[in-house]
């Protein structure tokens, strides 16, 4: 994965920050930055801009499968659109994610104030300029807050 520009990384630290906040005070599961990859069921090894996996499922795999890539599939993804990402490249990704076990994801796409929300089992759902995102039943009580995001 190539570098991201400032403001992308900018945006990138915020939704992490926001993330690893929320999980630091409630304590369900780890939450992981970009530079984390993940080995998915299906194979693939993918690095999501911000993810969280549920406490259970971290601590049954083993030592020293959680010093290497992972070999499973977040439970919470977000992933940004960079002004180099290609859209349907990123969405792509996202259905890979459900396909692969993920419950709940968000790709946010600041450009054009658009997000759009990824749940297991159902079809997406595209809000355009929300104020905030839920974290739903997957990370209760997590609210990540969009406006630094599309400022």
């Amino acid at each position: 994965m190539s570098p991201t520009g400032g403001e992308t990384g900018e945006r990138n630290l915020d939704i992490e920050g926001q993330l690893w906040l929320w999980n630091r005070q409630n304590q369900l599961g780890k939450a992981f930055n970009s530079s984390t990859g993940f080995k998915l069921p299906n194979g693939a090894t993918r690095s999501p801009d911000a993810s969280w996996v549920k406490i259970a499922r971290w601590e049954a795999l083993t030592p020293q499968q959680r010093k290497k890539f992972p070999p499973l599939y977040p439970d919470f993804v977000v992933e940004l659109v960079s002004e180099t990402d290609d859209l349907e490249d990123t969405q792509a990704k996202m259905r890979e994610y459900i396909k692969n076990g993920l419950r709940l994801g968000s790709l946010i796409n600041p450009k054009n104030r658009q997000v759009e929300i990824y749940r297991s089992n159902q079809p997406v759902e595209v809000l355009q300029s929300p104020q905030n995102l839920s974290g739903e039943d997957v990370l209760p009580g997590f609210i990540l807050d969009l406006d630094p995001i599309f400022r």
